[in-house]
């Protein structure tokens, strides 16, 4: 398995990961249930499931209340956008020894 195809399955992985629990989450907070802490959401938004965690906010319209996760998710995708075009056009040195 080369190394383009391992992190295009950890990126898909992880963001049906953070889909996912958004929609646990929601599931679990109309049944009164015992809830996923919103920590562990952020964790894995930062970890690289931001996009599926943004989607997931607005097809369950959870959390969508809460300023922390409107203006929060949408920043941790910036971020992760900026890190990955800063590693693309960082320059690649080789070294012989």
């Amino acid at each position: 398995m080369d190394v383009i195809t391992l992190l295009l399955s950890y990126f898909i992985g992880i963001n049906l990961i953070g889909f996912a629990l958004m929609g646990i989450d929601k599931y679990k907070a109309k049944k009164r249930a015992f809830r996923i802490p919103e920590a562990t959401l952020f964790i894995v938004a930062i970890i690289g499931g931001s996009i599926g965690s943004i989607l997931g906010m607005y097809t369950f319209h959870h959390k969508t209340r809460h300023r922390s996760f409107v203006y929060g998710m949408p920043f941790i995708l910036i971020l992760q956008i900026a890190l990955v075009i800063a590693l693309l056009n960082a320059p690649v040195e080789i070294s012989l020894l």
